[in-house]
C-alpha cells in the first residue's frame, strides 16, 4: 500500500535576485522516515528547510503539504538575550499545547532544567530544550536544521539516537539537515546530497558509493558514511560528558 507523503516537492526551483538557490528539487517526505540532507556550504540546505516550513515560496514547481500538517522545528541557531529573565518552563509554556511541557522535557531527559534561565544553558542543553518544544505539538513532521551544532561528539551521537527514538514513537517524518556525516548516518533512513540540485539520494551505503558524493566530499568521507557504528552501554549528561561508572566504545570498520 502506497502511503501519501507528508510533503511533496515537485520540480521546485528558487531564485532570489537572479541567484539560483535550489534547482528542480524532487523530494517526498513520508511518515516514519528520516531523511538527512547533506551538502557543502551554500548548497541550499537551510533554504530547503525554510521552503518546507512555508517561510519562503518556490519560484517555480509545486509544493504539496498534507492539510493541517503539524510541524515541529528545531532551528540551527537560537539566540537568547542574557538580560531576558525567562526560564525553560516559561519558554515551553508559551508554545502550542503548553500543557505538555513537563512530559516533553522528561522525554528528552532534561526535566532538571525546568527552572533554569534559558540564557545559562549549554549548547547541548539548549538543543534538547528546543527539541522538547518541537515535540509538544505531537508533530507529524520534524524539521531539524543542524540540530547538534555546538554539541561535542559524544553528545551529538546520543542526540541523533534520541531523534530516531522520537521518530519511532511519534511515527513522524523527519527532515534532518546536518554536516556531521559519520555520526548522523547511524540514525537515518535516506540521504539526500544537495548542491543546489539533488546530486544523489538513497540509503547511506548507496550514496557513499555514488560518484557525485565522492566528488563533493572525498573518499574518506564516503568510507565514514558507509561504515560508522556507535555502540554504547552508557549515558551522557546534557553537556556531553559520560555519567560515572559507564563506558563508551565506538567501532569503525574500514
Amino acid at each position: 500500500m502506497t502511503q501519501t507523503p507528508l510533503v511533496r516537492l515537485q520540480d521546485i526551483s528558487i531564485s532570489i535576485d537572479g541567484q539560483v538557490l535550489l534547482e528542480r528539487i524532487q523530494i517526498d517526505i513520508n511518515p516514519g522516515e528520516i531523511i538527512t540532507v547533506i551538502g557543502p556550504n551554500g548548497a541550499g540546505k537551510s533554504t530547503l528547510a525554510k521552503l518546507i516550513l512555508g517561510l519562503i515560496k518556490p519560484t517555480s514547481g509545486l509544493l504539496v503539504r498534507q492539510p493541517g500538517l503539524r510541524v515541529g522545528y528545531v532551528p540551527q541557531k537560537f539566540h537568547v538575550d542574557p538580560s531576558l529573565p525567562m526560564t525553560v518552563k516559561r519558554f515551553l509554556q508559551l508554545a502550542d499545547n503548553a500543557a505538555n511541557w513537563q512530559q516533553a522535557l522528561a522525554r528528552v531527559d532534561v526535566s532538571q532544567l525546568a527552572n533554569q534561565p534559558l540564557s545559562t544553558l549549554s549548547g547541548g542543553e539548549m538543543q534538547r530544550v528546543l527539541l522538547a518544544r518541537a515535540i509538544q505539538i505531537q508533530p507529524q513532521l520534524l524539521v531539524l536544521d543542524e540540530p547538534a551544532q555546538g554539541v561535542d561528539v559524544t553528545g551529538q551521537a546520543e542526540f541523533y539516537q534520541l531523534i530516531r527514538s522520537l521518530r519511532d514513537e511519534l511515527k513522524c517524518g523527519t527532515l534532518l539537515i546536518s554536516h556531521d556525516l559519520h555520526l548522523v548516518m547511524a540514525a537515518t533512513d535516506q540521504v539526500l546530497c544537495l548542491n543546489r540540485h539533488v546530486c544523489c539520494a538513497g540509503h547511506p551505503e548507496t550514496v557513499s558509493n555514488d560518484p557525485a558524493f565522492i566528488h563533493l566530499f572525498g573518499n574518506q568521507a564516503a568510507r565514514s558514511l558507509a561504515v560508522y557504528h556507535h555502540h554504547h552501554d552508557h549515558h551522557h549528561h546534557t553537556d556531553g560528558t559520560i555519567a560515572e561508572g559507564s563506558e563508551c566504545t565506538k567501532h569503525s570498520h574500514a
